[in-house]
């Protein structure tokens, strides 16, 4: 008889391989499925999560559920989303065998994240997931406004996406992402993570980043009119900020007239500018 008090047993290469073959599945990169197959991997992104015993667990793409089992060890419930109906099916079955003693605090949710409206249960209060890296951006920035509850969290994805998501003001790599991520987060690298983890191993490496929720800038712009000036701002990287904003300020005089009230310079690039100076020129423009 299985010990319901013990932990989770967490998933290993053979284990992996065995639940795929009883789907029939054969990974697409068209869902960025990879799948992880090393226990000390999901054991070390739990760890640097930092989630706990009251912990209510958001998990997107749980694939065949290795991240999932290692959240179960140590959050109070998790809710998983996944797209691939085959995949959720199997979940619950492998929470049931691997974690008998857990079984009652997870849910799987069949659906796509980017269009998700709402989750059952108590609000999660952290994001933990190795997200699809050919959509982690939109999902991650989706979630974060859907869901004011989640307070941190800590996400694999592509090494590249990682590094502009964490990037500051002036890096080579700042840009869209990195500013819209920090309109509702602290957001930091938290280490890399090597190709041979995964199965089938991914031709890109992969990055953590941890997060923690703040108080967007104060503003009188909406989030929606804010966003519109920073994709204005990196859709010509080369562009100066008066030509960039022209089309939104009506020309480049009153772009530069705006710029200057908010206490940006005109010829300054997007790549230089905070998310709280974003915000101040978008307030500007829309008053």
């Amino acid at each position: 008889m299985s010990d319901t008090s013990a932990g989770p047993r967490l998933l290993g290469p053979a284990e992996v391989r065995q639940l795929a073959d009883r789907l029939d599945l054969r990974p697409t990169k068209q869902r960025g499925q990879n799948f992880v197959i090393d226990p000390n991997t999901v054991r070390r992104i739990v760890r640097e999560s930092g989630i706990g015993p009251d912990d209510v667990v958001l998990e997107v793409g749980p694939g065949l559920g290795s991240l999932t089992l290692a959240l179960l060890g140590v959050a109070r419930r998790v809710v998983a989303i996944e797209i691939d109906d085959k995949l959720a099916g199997l979940l619950p079955e492998t929470v049931a065998t691997y974690a008998p003693g857990q079984a009652d605090r997870f849910e799987v949710v069949l659906a796509d994240a980017m269009r998700v409206q709402e989750l059952p249960g108590p609000p999660p209060t952290a994001l933990v997931a190795n997200l699809p890296y050919n959509v982690s951006v939109p999902v991650l920035l989706h979630l974060l406004m859907l869901l004011p509850s989640l307070e941190r969290g800590l996400v694999m994805v592509q090494a590249e996406v990682a590094d502009r998501l964490a990037a500051s003001p002036g890096s080579k790599v700042y840009g869209v992402p990195s500013v819209k991520a920090a309109w509702y987060a602290d957001v930091r690298r938290a280490g890399a993570v090597g190709r041979n983890v995964f199965w089938p191993a991914p031709n890109v490496d992969s990055g953590l980043v941890s997060w923690t929720r703040r108080d967007p800038p104060a503003t009188t712009a909406t989030r929606e009119q804010v966003f519109e000036v920073v994709d204005l701002a990196f859709a010509h990287r080369r562009k100066v900020l008066r030509g960039a904003l022209r089309e939104l300020a009506g020309s480049a005089e009153a772009a530069a007239a705006a710029l200057e009230q908010a206490g940006v310079e005109p010829m300054a690039r997007g790549e230089s500018l905070t998310v709280e100076q974003f915000a101040r020129v978008a307030e500007v423009l829309a008053s």
